[in-house]
């Protein structure tokens, strides 16, 4: 593992999704406890997208924005809000220069698949019908997230593609939990890793499906017909349960025709960028950063 990393093992809690209410709570004033992201140099306004309920969404603009990206936050599909995704999105929208529309989707286990996921699809129709309002082509949307914001982002990519919904321009997939079998090497062998391990995905996983049979929809792994699908960046880190789903997504995407980067970065774990002080760290986020500016520019 990274030096740098290792050194903040201690500080990462052990997650018990047993009992999923307290984990979001500790998560969110983990998050509050945090100095609030800088965003002098853009407007930041929460928004309410018509929807089935309607759903809530935080919109970041940059100065002389180019393109936007609807944002899925991490967490499970159980923890996380527009508030602890706050750090994420100013961030990206500083450092990609894209209008970042911060999802509120619904989380499990009061809201189970495919709540989030219409949440996500609305916020994605209601942002490439407005991009103009925000100074930016409606044909420059792209989706991405991280973590369960990965699997809504590969998942709006395959839905939209199906249903012939909004164009999207670009996926941004980091890190992101694809295959609710749990059966690469990563996902059986990573039963100790930091924050996420085999134990924790599978929890997540059974919050956010119940009983209910995966699609494609819900878990991007299983789906069989890739091509066609947005262009793609797809980050994973070594010391993490989905690395090999990530990977082999990835792989498939290019066997299908699509044009993707795909980053494997040694010495990390799932969710090891919020050490920003890491050089791995702040690689990662520049790389995320750059990827979605050049595919916007593009």
């Amino acid at each position: 593992m990274d030096p740098e990393l290792e050194a903040f093992l201690p500080l990462f809690a052990r997650p018990d999704l047993s009992d999923p209410f307290a984990m979001r709570k500790d998560y969110a004033d983990r998050s509050a406890s945090r100095p609030a992201p800088d965003t002098s140099g853009m407007t930041v306004e929460d928004r309410t997208v018509p929807g089935d309920p309607d759903v809530p969404v935080r919109v970041y603009v940059p100065h002389q924005a180019r393109g936007a990206v609807v944002w899925m936050h991490g967490g499970g599909w159980v923890m996380g809000d527009l508030e602890t995704e706050q750090h994420w999105a100013a961030r990206i929208a500083a450092g990609s220069g894209a209008v970042v529309v911060s999802v509120g989707y619904r989380v499990s286990p009061e809201h189970r698949f495919p709540a989030a996921l219409d949440d996500a699809y609305a916020a994605l129709e209601w942002t490439a019908a407005h991009a103009a309002d925000f100074g930016v082509d409606p044909e420059r949307v792209a989706v991405g997230g991280h973590s369960a914001g990965g699997n809504l982002a590969a998942a709006l990519a395959l839905r939209a593609r199906d249903e012939q919904g909004p164009r999207i321009h670009f996926q941004l997939l980091n890190e992101p939990s694809l295959d609710d079998r749990q059966e690469t090497w990563s996902q059986r062998n990573f039963t100790d890793t930091p924050w996420a391990n085999r134990e924790m995905v599978g929890a997540c996983w059974r919050h956010y499906l119940g009983t209910t049979p995966a699609t494609p929809y819900a878990a991007p792994g299983r789906a069989t017909d890739l091509s066609g699908l947005p262009p793609a960046y797809v980050s994973s880190a070594e010391f993490c349960p989905n690395r090999d789903e990530n990977v082999d997504y990835a792989v498939r995407l290019l066997q299908a025709g699509v044009s993707v980067e795909l980053h494997q970065w040694a010495g990390t774990f799932h969710g090891s960028q919020a050490v920003l002080s890491a050089d791995v760290s702040q690689r990662q986020i520049a790389g995320v950063c750059a990827a979605l500016r050049r595919a916007l520019a593009e």
